[in-house]
């Protein structure tokens, strides 16, 4: 797998978190990440937003240390940025990325993901 990443710029705190460049963004690594319920309740929960979403509005049933660990692979595997504002981390949907790597996909994934939870009550 590619290991050049773009970089953000240093909060004032100096976190950075690395991103995968819209040109290193796999198709399996995208697969691997929506293929987990508790990243794709996230993944949803994003595309139904217009903006960024703290760390803290998603309500998983996991420990902490689990949530954190699924946040990281949707962002290594390029589905979500995320940056930090203030002591917050804040989330966002590449959707623009993925649209164009992988036009349709997001949203037929977000249309099954949507028909799978009527079916089953969730």
């Amino acid at each position: 797998m590619p290991t050049r990443t773009t970089t953000p710029e240093a909060t004032p705190q100096g976190r950075l978190l690395e991103h995968p460049d819209t040109a290193d963004i796999r198709l399996e690594a995208v697969l691997h990440a929506l293929s987990d319920p508790m990243r794709l309740k996230v993944v949803r929960t994003l595309a139904e937003e217009p903006g960024e979403l703290s760390c803290s509005v998603f309500d998983l049933p996991v420990s902490k240390s689990t949530s954190t660990h699924h946040f990281r692979v949707l962002r290594e595997s390029g589905v979500i940025n995320q940056v930090y504002r203030g002591t917050a981390k804040m989330n966002a949907l590449r959707r623009a990325d993925l649209d164009t790597l992988f036009p349709g996909l997001l949203d037929s994934v977000l249309r099954a993901a949507a028909r799978q939870a009527g079916r089953l009550g969730g």
